[in-house]
């Protein structure tokens, strides 16, 4: 049985995975470890094969940035399955305001803990949360790496993949206001899915989950 790796969002933590049912398998949730100011989501992706020992054949599922990283890992080293969840594969999927962003990098002048801070405005753009999982999105928020924020918000933005690894599924929502399902190609949409709808809308990924792990 391939091991399955998880990978959280930018401001979460493992605890994202909360609702995520694979009880049958060999579960190991990756934490986010602090990276150098000169890494790029590559090289970070290395840092992340060594420090957990990812082999090939593996299963990795990444949600938001995890899924981005995802991609890099599956890029590094040939993977059994690529699961993303609220995510993209190539920058051709990305938002509009990536441009926007990175042309006027204002990111850069904010320390790390506002921004932190800041991701707590911008909470209705993820979708809406009961109270449980509104707790648990402002608990992960304030406990995220300041360092890590500053520098994943820079690489995200700076990420030029136009690769697409074998072995990649994809699951959107058709109500994610960060990243726009319409354009992301070869998906499959949950209907009112939102950017966190790992929280709310777990019956379903969970179903797709297995099915896809039952792929050979």
């Amino acid at each position: 049985m391939s091991k399955i790796y998880l990978i959280a969002g930018l401001g979460a933590d493992t605890r994202l995975f909360n609702n995520i049912d694979l009880h049958d398998h060999d579960v190991i949730p990756v934490d986010w470890i602090e990276p150098n100011e000169c890494d790029t989501l590559s090289t970070y992706a290395q840092k992340i094969i060594y420090q957990y020992n990812i082999s090939k054949n593996s299963v990795v599922i990444g949600v938001s940035l995890g899924g981005i990283l995802a991609i890099e890992i599956a890029k590094l080293m040939p993977l059994n399955k690529v699961i993303l969840i609220s995510s993209i594969k190539t920058i051709d999927e990305a938002p509009l305001y990536f441009k926007l962003f990175k042309t006027l990098p204002a990111y850069k002048l904010l320390p790390g803990r506002l921004m932190a801070n800041l991701g707590l405005l911008i909470k209705p753009v993820f979708g809406k949360m009961s109270a449980q999982d509104a707790w648990l999105f402002n608990d992960m928020l304030k406990k995220s790496s300041p360092v890590f924020i500053k520098w994943a918000m820079n690489a995200v933005l700076h990420w030029k993949n136009t690769t697409i690894p074998p072995n990649v599924y994809h699951i959107v929502g058709d109500k994610d206001l960060v990243f726009n399902y319409k354009r992301i190609k070869n998906a499959t949409a949950i209907k009112g899915g939102t950017h966190i709808m790992v929280f709310d809308k777990a019956k379903q990924i969970n179903k797709l989950l297995k099915d896809i792990l039952k792929k050979k």
